[in-house]
């Protein structure tokens, strides 16, 4: 899997003696110096034209299973890579990954001079108020409505009956119908990410997209970032109140429901039908499952089961929170009483 042409261009491909140079990292096998790669990719998704990284002993098996044509990779595990990938080794694995992520993957940027560019794909019927701009490659389906100075990137689709409010951000994303995106909202910037390099931190390659299905609602001053490497997700009639976040690689099911202040860390799964109160915070890789509720201010470390509701800080089962509650209140009362 490489990132969407439509939203990133392809550098590549580049040899291996040039990233090597580049990051600062030693070929284990200098001969390897000649053979290129054509992008990055994770562990995961990583196959014979691409290098990517390993930073977590934990992952070795990882490492061992992909099909990855080179490996940034610490010195202690440098003799892990498989027959076939090549080692690049460095004491800052990920930085060197996103320094490589760099000269093989550009994102896209609207070169157009005119305000809507003329290759922008725009369906009869819908609008565009005044100060809106259409990168290259955008498609925009009828009876759409977009409100003033709203930005639209290149190769963004938006489906038909949208309705995107005044002064929007979208970029690097793909709209279902009948999607609403109130006033000021921010689509598909790069999600938080930086590794420590050997000049200092380094920000992480964001070469994902985000998703948004048919029925969503985003609030005003919300803010929705793009995948790192996978997409953000936001499933069909999933309502999100104003001022919300919701970083990399998150998935939301369906008819799920945010308010106001909700922040959802990276690569969190979420079910259908979950429900948040207003300020209650997820930490990252943290699974929600189905039905499951959040109670306002909770602060969730840890998954939680589907059905079940949560609150606290730290969240916990909210009938033990509320009992804990109810303890600590009559034992500051006892020992109030205590003292007078």
């Amino acid at each position: 899997m490489t990132p969407d042409p439509r939203f990133f261009e392809a550098l590549g491909p580049v040899s291996l003696g040039e990233l090597a140079s580049l990051t600062g990292a030693e070929l284990a096998d200098p001969s390897a110096g000649a053979r290129t790669v054509q992008g990055v990719a994770i562990l995961s998704r990583a196959g014979p034209q691409a290098v990517t990284f390993l930073a977590d002993r934990a992952r070795v098996a990882d490492l061992r299973a992909a099909q990855a044509g080179a490996c940034f990779l610490p010195p202690a595990e440098a003799g892990e890579a498989p027959e076939g990938c090549a080692a690049l080794v460095t004491t800052t694995p990920q930085a060197a990954y996103a320094r490589a992520a760099d000269r093989l993957h550009r994102p896209r940027w609207s070169a157009a001079l005119q305000a809507i560019a003329p290759c922008a794909l725009i369906e009869e019927g819908a609008v565009l108020a005044p100060g809106v701009v259409v990168g290259e490659g955008a498609r925009i389906g009828r009876g759409t409505r977009i409100g003033a100075n709203s930005v639209i990137g290149p190769g963004v689709a938006i489906g038909r009956d949208c309705v995107i409010g005044a002064g929007v951000c979208v970029g690097f994303a793909l709209i279902g119908d009948r999607v609403r995106i109130l006033a000021g909202a921010v689509v598909g910037e790069a999600g938080f990410g930086a590794a420590a390099g050997k000049e200092g931190l380094v920000d992480l390659p964001q070469l994902g997209r985000v998703i948004l299905q048919d029925g969503v609602t985003l609030g005003a001053n919300s803010c929705v970032d793009r995948g790192a490497f996978e997409d953000t997700v936001i499933g069909e009639n999933s309502k999100i109140d104003n001022l919300v976040h919701i970083a990399h690689n998150v998935r939301v099911g369906r008819n799920c429901a945010m308010a106001a202040f909700t922040g959802i860390s990276g690569s969190v799964w979420i079910g259908d039908g979950v429900q948040f109160g207003g300020k209650a915070g997820v930490a990252d890789h943290v699974v929600i499952g189905d039905g499951a509720r959040v109670a306002a201010a909770a602060a969730v470390m840890r998954d939680i089961p589907a059905g079940e509701a949560w609150g606290g800080f730290p969240a916990r089962p909210m009938k033990r929170w509320m009992r804990e509650t109810a303890w600590l209140a009559r034992e500051a009362d006892r020992r109030k009483g205590g003292r007078t």
